[in-house]
């Protein structure tokens, strides 16, 4: 097991005071045969000097420094210089368990044909508290809700405790599932990028990051595409904890439109070139496109271009009449926008008034 190689890749950019944490679970796996190869995106706070002073007698981190182009180049580099059998992907700002690793590639050997395995994660705020033990279907709600259960995704599954010992990782009555997922893909991102562990073999066959997609949601045509080539896994257990409320993390709001274009721009080249292989029923892949116009119809609302707003949200009402929400953000967008404004604030007081009472 020691001997199979795996290569962590960590892009960072002006993560000074959070990329030791990153480094440094990497580097406490209970599997020890690994590299950390940490690309520098050009940043501006010292993050690549801290790293090269701090890990200088480390030989198993090397740390790369690229003028600054984005996750996804950064992320390109890393694969490009990665020599071992499996190859990790590890934000700068998420921290791995121990036994991550090790966990999942007891999972690939138990199943030989997937060619990716990822894992649930925990959640935690600014302050380090726990906020929710297993996250993954919370922040890919809109993925998740078409498939509730892990049986209701996969063909296969089997007791972790059949794979891996409890001494090694907490498995207790978790599950490992694997088959083809390719189909349910399309409905939105459901693999987180920091807990995936990917063969080198399946790598070959996806290739690179699309360097074209920038800012937020780059990662979902990639692990859409890692699907695409074959049966992958998900180990139902939090194997990372993954930071939440930061203002410079991708997922911020304030960088959602790029996330929802992103979006579309990646399921319709796998819509028109895959759909005869895509075995999902014609309402669900309407409502996956309408979801798609409508969230950015949305976000075009949010930044006050009403006009490009009323033109997506109408592709989306066009595609799925029975939209209440979409509906709403329509009326409000034929609105002077400081009415719409106004209108909006009101809307959101009453939403946010019924949740607290809600809560009581």
């Amino acid at each position: 097991m020691n001997g199979e190689l795996v290569s962590v890749v960590i892009p960072t950019f002006n993560r000074a005071g959070l990329i030791a944490r990153a480094i440094d679970s990497a580097l406490a796996q209970t599997h020890p045969a690994l590299e950390v190869i940490v690309v520098d995106d050009g940043s501006t706070d010292g993050t690549a000097e801290l790293v090269r002073r701090r890990y200088a007698a480390e030989l198993r981190v090397r740390c790369l420094t690229q003028t600054n182009q984005g996750v996804c180049a950064a992320r390109n580099r890393g694969l490009a210089e990665a020599r071992g059998d499996y190859v990790a992907l590890l934000d700068s700002d998420d921290v791995w368990r121990p036994w991550k690793l090790e966990l999942q590639l007891s999972c690939l050997r138990a199943v030989p044909e997937a060619g990716m395995v990822w894992t649930d994660m925990e959640a935690i705020g600014p302050d380090g508290n726990i906020l929710s033990r297993k996250y993954l279907r919370t922040m890919y709600r809109n993925s998740y809700r078409w498939f509730p259960k892990a049986s209701n995704l996969f063909s296969s599954s089997r007791p972790l405790a059949d794979i891996c010992s409890e001494t090694i990782a907490p498995v207790s009555t978790a599950r490992l599932y694997w088959g083809d997922i390719y189909s349910p893909m399309i409905m939105g991102n459901l693999v987180h990028t920091s807990t995936v562990l990917l063969r080198r073999e399946r790598l070959a066959r996806v290739g690179r990051f699309n360097e074209s997609l920038k800012i937020s949601g780059e990662d979902y045509d990639f692990h859409l595409r890692t699907c695409r080539e074959g049966p992958v896994a998900l180990a139902d257990v939090s194997s990372i904890q993954y930071q939440v409320g930061r203002t410079d993390q991708l997922s911020h709001s304030a960088y959602a439109i790029h996330m929802a274009r992103n979006f579309l721009a990646t399921i319709t080249p796998a819509l028109e070139r895959d759909r005869e292989r895509i075995r999902l029923p014609a309402n669900m892949l309407a409502a996956v496109r309408a979801f798609a116009h409508g969230w950015i119809g949305i976000e075009l609302f949010e930044l006050g271009d009403n006009v490009e707003a009323l033109r997506y949200m109408g592709q989306s009402l066009h595609l799925r009449a029975w939209q209440p929400k979409i509906w709403v953000f329509y009326v409000l967008s034929l609105l002077p926008p400081r009415t719409s404004g106004v209108a909006m604030r009101f809307l959101r007081g009453i939403r946010d008034t019924l949740r607290a009472l809600a809560r009581r």
